[in-house]
Formats: structure tokens, sequence, C-alpha cells
């Protein structure tokens, strides 16, 4: 969900724009949004909790240049800025994932470093700050590897050290780490928009069988995974099942619900619009999966959508 804290629509022509990852309370957001106004300044974050305390300080502080993203930010810089527009991109105390078997989650890998320089524009930057070593030398050999970037690592700048984070961490006395990623080049591999689709369904024929158990079940997909977790039956007069899906592709990640119900052209079997999901090519593989479902038990399809 993109919330704008001003009145424009983002991106505005010919202006600077900047990507933060993680702003947390927004208090370094805010900083940057006052000492740059030209800029236009996309704000990504997956806590609802630091959305809502970041645009309440937008609010009151008459911050008109930050745009607000909830959710992860590789779906942000793939689906919401556009090819080599970026001029810089803030990374501040990032989730170090410390743990080796952990670090195949962090946000500053090689791909991402890869898929990074077709998004900034030339000579563009990103700007890591953290006060976690060992992350910060993982993320100078991730981007080394890329061979797409210059890295400069000089003392941090003393306004990036006022997040929430620093200011705490400064009091316990912690060291920071910070590195300037300069492109040089670009990835040649595409990296369009995740493709969307209508709505996938299909109207089946004959009755709907009831569920009495329903385990849970994993479906594989090119790119993905889906797994239905649970069948509940609907509370309707007109009965019918819903089925909590949690949904992994690339570079996005959806819970949502499929639902199996009668309609007045015969049995629905699709996506339910409950929380306006995204109907991409993963769904379109998970709702084919629940009309075999009930291919199997014997529904015929009289009408498919996907």
């Amino acid at each position: 969900m993109l919330i704008r804290a001003g009145e424009a629509q983002f991106p505005l022509p010919q202006q600077p724009q900047v990507l933060e990852i993680g702003f947390g309370d927004g208090h370094f957001t805010a900083q940057i949004a006052r000492l740059y106004p030209e800029w236009q300044i996309l704000g990504v974050e997956k806590s609802a909790g630091s959305v809502a305390r970041a645009l309440g300080r937008f609010h009151r502080e008459g911050i008109q240049n930050v745009w607000v993203y909830h959710g992860q930010a590789t779906f942000a810089l793939r689906n919401l800025v556009a090819p080599r527009s970026l001029h810089k991109v803030y990374v501040n105390f990032p989730d170090p994932w410390p743990k080796a078997k952990h670090e195949e989650n962090r946000l500053l890998q090689r791909g991402f470093f890869q898929r990074l320089s077709t998004r900034l524009a030339e000579g563009g930057a990103l700007l890591l700050t953290t006060d976690h070593e060992a992350y910060w030398h993982f993320a100078q050999a991730e981007a080394q590897a890329s061979g797409l970037f210059t890295i400069e690592t000089p003392p941090p700048p003393e306004f990036h050290l006022t997040t929430k984070y620093a200011l705490k961490w400064r009091a316990q006395g912690r060291r920071f780490y910070y590195a300037v990623f300069q492109k040089i080049a670009e990835d040649p591999t595409p990296w369009p928009p995740i493709a969307r689709y209508p709505v996938p369904h299909a109207i089946l024929t004959g009755s709907l069988p009831r569920l009495n158990a329903f385990e849970k079940t994993v479906v594989r997909f090119p790119g993905g995974t889906a797994v239905l977790l649970e069948a509940t039956q609907a509370l309707s007069p007109e009965g019918g099942y819903y089925f909590h899906t949690h949904l992994e592709e690339e570079d996005l990640v959806q819970d949502l619900l499929l639902e199996a119900r009668p309609s007045s052209h015969g049995l629905y079997v699709g996506l339910s619009r409950f929380g306006a999901p995204l109907s991409t090519a993963g769904v379109r593989a998970t709702v084919a999966w629940l009309v075999s479902y009930f291919e199997a038990q014997g529904l015929q399809v009289k009408q498919r959508s996907y």
C-alpha cells in the first residue's frame, strides 16, 4: 500500500527520487525531507506500527515530500520505482540476520545489488549505516561480487546517527560502520514489474462436497510456492469454503483467501477479493490447483478464467 504524506502523486517529474528502506519511526526520513525539500522520498517499511508512527510524525511536522509504502523493499523497488530513476538509497541499520543459517535473508546480497543497479540513475548510490561489522563486510563482498559498484567506507555522517536505534546504541557505546556503494555499471538482466492478471477463477458443475477434513497442502510452481493452510466453512446461507493460503513468489509474499462457493452460474472456485490481493502468476497456479482438487472429486469445469 502506497500512502502519500503530501498531496502529490509519486513520482513527480524532473525531481530527484530517493528511496529509504526500513524507516522505522520516520525520524531520519523527516530530517532528510526537511534538508532536501526538492527530493521525492519513497520510504519502505514492513512494520505496520512503524508506518503509523512515521505517518503521524510527517503530518505533525508538515512533511510534504515523503511517500510511504507498507511492504517489502524488493517489491517496492521492482514495481514502484522506474528504471534509472533513483538518486540515492538509504539503508539504516538493516536486520543483520547474524546466524550463518539465516544469511540468505539479508537484504544486501549480490542479487539485490544487481537489481538495484537497474533502478539507480547513472552515478546513483546506496548508503549503508550499520552497527554490525560482519554485515558491513558481507555487504561489501556482495556488492564487489556484482561488479557493478565502487565502494567507499568513510566515517558515517553525523546526521545518519540520529535514527531511533542509533541514538540508543550510541548511548551504549557501540561502534558504527558506513559504506557508500556507487553505481558504475548496470546489470543486463531484465527486471520488469510483476505481471498482474484478471482475477483467476473457474465455474464448475456439480454439488460442492462436504470437507470433513482438509490437510495442509504445498503447491509448487515456477518461481514460487503456495501453502494452503486450512479450509474454513463459510457461515453464509449459501455455504462454501475459504482456503487460507500463504503464497511466496519472486519479490512478493501474500496471505490470501481462495474460495469455493455456489453462484448463479454454478460452483465458483477462485481468488477472493478480501484484502485486495495482487493477482499474479502464483495466484493463478494456486487457483488452478484448487480447481483440479475439486475435479478429482467428480466436479466438471464449465468455464475457466486463468
